[in-house]
């Protein structure tokens, strides 16, 4: 299985079990590995062929900003679910990354994966 990966996606949202986390805009990260057949792109050079990375950040950003989850285990549910209806992917891994959680703590979230490996 090829692997089309987005790392980094940097979002600000409302996500949080806290009155006070209810109240602002926290950053979180995202990082999205999809599987998806990269062999029909390489063939034919076109973008058609392919999984749009571009499309897939617009519509995570989006979703996220857009959202307001208790929980990141929600979030990562949501988004795996968007993944595999709306892009044609057969599986995916989600890890966000919500800094600052743990006091000491440098990393601090969930990583899930969704789907059936080829």
């Amino acid at each position: 299985m090829d692997i089309i990966y987005l790392h980094g996606l940097k979002v600000d949202c409302v996500i949080g079990v806290w009155e006070w986390e209810r109240r602002i805009t926290q950053s979180i990260t995202v990082d999205l590995d999809m599987g998806f057949d990269i062999l029909p792109a390489a063939k034919s050079d076109n973008l058609e062929d392919t999984l749009s990375y571009k499309d897939v950040s617009k519509r995570i950003e989006s979703f996220i900003q857009n959202s307001s989850f208790a929980l990141v285990e929600k979030l990562a549910e949501e988004i795996a679910q968007i993944l595999l209806g709306e892009f044609g992917i057969k599986w995916c891994k989600v890890r966000i990354n919500k800094f600052g959680a743990v006091r000491g703590a440098g990393d601090v979230g969930i990583l899930i994966e969704r789907g059936e490996p080829q």
